[in-house]
C-alpha cells in the first residue's frame, strides 16, 4: 500500500530526499507516485506535520 501526501503538507522538502525510489514530487504539496512507492515509511518519519500516511 502506497504512502500518500494529506494537505497538512507544508512543502518543506524533508521528505523528497529521504525517498529512495524518487517516488516523491515537489509541487504546491508533496506528491507520491503510487506506482513508485514501495511503503518504506521513511518520508514519514522525517516529516514535521505527519503529511505521509499509508493510502
Amino acid at each position: 500500500m502506497a504512502y500518500k501526501i494529506s494537505h497538512d503538507c507544508i512543502a518543506c522538502g524533508a521528505c523528497q530526499p529521504e525517498c529512495p525510489v524518487d517516488a516523491i514530487s515537489e509541487g504546491d504539496i508533496y506528491v507520491i507516485d503510487p506506482d513508485k512507492c514501495i511503503d518504506c515509511g521513511a518520508c514519514a518519519a522525517v516529516c514535521p506535520v505527519g503529511a505521509p500516511n499509508p493510502a
